[in-house]
């Protein structure tokens, strides 16, 4: 009996200030994984640029795109499909992808799958685990987004709970600034966190009360924003170690809190960390550590498959090109796209 030819997507991300080109093979086997950074540009700035990361993204893919072919060793005739992300994000950003995706499905008449960035971050879970299959629970922290989402099965999702205000990443990224430590926010916190003491400060853990599962970051970053301005205008010398250990701890104690509400009152028992705050050492090991306890199977990617990256995105495609999902040329941007809108 003959084996079925692999299904081989080309798979663009630039949602943000990443610019990636991926070769994925039937969802799970990853050929290539290329990624360009621009974190070194935007930290001159504190955060990310809009119109600079559009311009950079413009530079880039094409040789992003090149170079995952060559690392694949596959040219564009051996690729099945085109999938690239086409929200949440920055919508100058986004139309670099879009706008790029679309003219190699035109040119080479290529099905093209537009993925939605939540659902890519959920995907890379696939990749380096072939036995994880939904139903299951996943939390995905980003910097712009918190959300607790029940997968029901591949490509289909029900939301149930997401951040009311500032996403973790955010929040990380917001405080971080204010300690001095500068941009990216969420590696410096949790680096410098291994020389703190997390209970040295004693932040408040929000829950949104007729929510159980939502999550409120914003007061929890105020708090610390407000013990820094006192400490300032009292003269007291602050230890950046303290706060960002005792900040991290108050957040990782929130997202711990409705995990456990969540496994208990859904009684499923696989749950996968998704984001890029899902690469914080601390909070990876926190999560494992309560779920082993209880029995629970628990899935994280990589560091390299949490933060932004067109794998996970090529990931998405397949099970969306599986399910008979197309995108016409007329696809386009959206900023504002919400997991499951089509």
């Amino acid at each position: 009996m003959n084996k079925p030819e692999p299904m081989r997507i080309l798979a663009i991300e630039t949602s943000c200030d990443e610019t990636a080109a991926a070769v994925v093979e039937n969802g799970r086997k990853v050929l290539s994984n290329v990624i360009f950074s621009q974190i070194s540009l935007h930290t001159l700035y504190g955060g990310v640029v809009p119109e600079i990361a559009s311009r950079k993204h413009i530079e880039k893919i094409n040789q992003v795109i090149t170079e995952a072919l060559n690392q694949a060793d596959k040219t564009l005739d051996e690729i099945d499909a085109i999938g690239v992300t086409y929200g949440p994000g920055l919508v100058g950003a986004l139309l670099v992808g879009v706008a790029e995706a679309k003219s190699i499905s035109y040119a080479k008449k290529l099905p093209l799958i537009g993925v939605h960035h939540i659902e890519g971050h959920i995907s890379a879970n696939y990749i380096e685990n072939p036995d994880l299959e939904p139903p299951f629970l996943c939390l995905v922290v980003s910097g712009g987004h918190t959300h607790l989402v029940k997968v029901n099965d591949y490509g289909k999702y029900e939301i149930l709970g997401r951040t009311v205000d500032d996403a973790a990443g955010e929040a990380f990224d917001k405080v971080a600034r204010a300690i001095g430590l500068g941009y990216p926010g969420g590696p410096k916190i949790e680096q410098i966190s291994h020389k703190g003491n997390p209970d040295a400060i004693a932040f408040p853990r929000a829950h949104v009360a007729e929510a159980a599962y939502h999550f409120s970051f914003s007061g929890m970053k105020s708090a610390a924003l407000n013990y820094l301005n006192n400490c300032r205008m009292q003269g007291i010398e602050i230890a950046q170690a303290d706060v960002a250990a005792s900040f991290q701890q108050a957040v990782i104690d929130v997202l711990l809190g409705t995990i456990k509400k969540a496994l208990d009152e859904t009684g499923i028992q696989t749950f996968a960390l998704a984001g890029g705050v899902a690469s914080n050492g601390t909070l990876r090991k926190a999560v494992k550590e309560a779920l082993d306890r209880r029995g629970v199977a628990f899935y994280c990617p990589s560091p390299i498959l949490c933060t932004d990256n067109a794998a996970m995105i090529g990931a998405a495609a397949y099970y969306d090109y599986m399910a008979g999902k197309r995108s016409g040329l007329d696809l386009n941007a959206v900023p504002n796209l919400k997991l499951g809108e089509a």
